[in-house]
């Protein structure tokens, strides 16, 4: 069994009508119709309020894209996916296949093979096959028109070089500021190798350093069946070349755009496991992201998530994910500073042992002293399982929930499913709507072994027009 038919097992094991491409499809069309009945109105951004730099763009999309569509064979995907779809069809008709090997790459797991590497993809419009094997690399950085393709995540393994400075991505673009295009890696294991950081060290540089993958600025990108290994920052982060925290309703210049990231498995990860910022267009599907390190951040305060969809991106869409162990297993979010994630779509997830199984929150934007957010806003989603929100250490003085809604504006979630250990526990909260979230609807809901507690589901007096189905 792969990952994908792993997963969509999973979620089937608690939504039956999961396995149905039919009854997914009516399921995601009842989940937009309720979205469709949501005002959610934003706050209004102040004259002069917001400075425009030389690295930043004001927020003018407020749009939501199309519910996604599902094909017979019950695989989901985004309308704009057949986009990608034109552009990599045309990449691999229009580049040659090389071998690393021909260019004096060995496998052997000690020799250093970066110089191989930055010869086979030269300046692009190049397909490097990487065979089996353990490659010793010190960062690989790939130009427009580059397909690199290993033999399998079992059998292509590239490991960071034991003197590979702490900043280093493991891959990334050739160009963040001038950006790239037409991007495919797949196929490989990537371990960061953050046994040759000393076991008390902060594992993370800054910025948007010490990734396994990289992507910033690349317009059509895809990342397929790829397993990276305790990086020191994320496993993978879609980006623009710098975060940008200069204030809500402002996004970074530079974002990436119609990246697809399949079949993605990632572990020990310093901070998240997956992450976008500022980019547009973003599709997450058939990927695990479980037991991260968090070391990138003071012990005790991490705020590791499994997937995270951070500052300032949009039209982003998660199909068919498992996290497991992590801090929050989806986190939707921004810093105070920053533009929320916006238009967001999540189609079957299922959340194992998380500290948060659901957490969609704009930081700095919640109670009555706070600035209203402007740009938090636009949440659908189905098929929802959170299995045992727990305790972590990882950020120790975070109570367990399955969903938390804070600041956002505009949220339907229809087949939620939370499921608890028995105790005896009477204070127990599975969903918390709160502080100024607004025009929120959660529908068909179940909660198991939720019984002794006294008020499972919480509505905070700030927030707006709240709708919960009584539970099933």
């Amino acid at each position: 069994m792969n990952q994908e038919q792993m997963i969509r097992q999973k979620i089937a094991s608690i939504f039956p009508s999961y396995a149905s491409p039919i009854k997914k499809q009516n399921a995601i069309d009842e989940t937009e119709k309720i979205f469709r009945t949501l005002a959610g109105k934003l706050a209004e951004q102040k004259k002069g309020w917001l400075t425009v730099n030389g690295f930043s763009n004001r927020k003018t999309d407020f749009t939501t894209e199309p519910p996604v569509l599902v094909s017979k064979e019950g695989e989901i995907f985004p309308l704009w996916k057949m986009v990608l779809d034109v552009e990599m069809d045309w990449l691999k008709k229009n580049i040659k296949t090389v071998s690393v090997l021909d260019y004096g790459a060995l496998g052997d797991g000690r020799t250093d093979c970066t110089l191989a590497f930055k010869k086979a993809v030269s300046s692009g419009y190049r397909r490097v096959i990487v065979p089996p094997g353990n490659y010793v690399v010190k960062g690989i950085r790939l130009p427009s028109h580059t397909e690199l393709i290993g033999s399998g995540p079992n059998q292509t393994v590239l490991t960071l070089h034991k003197k590979a400075p702490k900043k280093t991505r493991l891959i990334t673009n050739q160009h963040h500021v001038k950006g790239n295009h037409h991007i495919r890696i797949e196929g490989m294991t990537l371990d960061w190798n953050s046994a040759r950081l000393s076991s008390t060290e902060k594992t993370a540089s800054g910025g948007t350093y010490s990734s396994g993958i990289t992507l910033a600025q690349v317009k059509y990108g895809i990342v397929r069946n790829v397993n990276v290994i305790d990086p020191g920052l994320h496993g993978i982060d879609v980006t623009s070349p710098m975060y940008n925290y200069f204030g809500d309703g402002l996004r970074a210049k530079g974002g990436s755009q119609f990246v697809w990231l399949d079949g993605i498995e990632t572990s020990g990860f310093g901070d998240d496991g997956i992450t976008t910022h500022h980019s547009d267009h973003i599709f997450i599907s058939n990927s695990y992201a479980h037991h991260p390190s968090g070391r990138a951040h003071k012990k005790g305060y991490s705020n590791s998530n499994g997937i995270e969809i951070d500052d300032g991106s949009q039209h982003v869409t998660l199909a068919n994910n498992f996290t497991a162990f992590c801090f929050g297993g989806i986190e939707i979010k921004a810093h105070q500073t920053s533009s929320a994630a916006s238009d967001v779509q999540i189609i079957g997830h299922y959340s194992r042992q998380d500290n948060r199984s659901y957490n969609f929150r704009h930081i700095g934007h919640h109670q009555g002293e706070d600035e209203y957010s402007v740009s938090a806003f636009g949440i659908r989603a189905t098929f929802l399982a959170a299995d045992c929100p727990q305790k972590t250490d990882l950020y120790a003085a975070s109570t367990p929930r399955a969903l938390v809604v804070s600041a956002y504006q505009k949220v339907a979630i229809n087949h939620f499913f939370a499921l608890t250990k028995i105790d005896e526990s009477s204070d127990k909260i599975a969903l918390s709507i709160q502080y100024r979230a607004g025009e929120v609807a959660v529908r068909h809901i179940e909660l198991k072994n939720y019984e002794r507690s006294i008020k499972p589901i919480r509505i905070g007096k700030e927030t707006g027009r709240v709708q919960i189905d009584q539970l099933e």
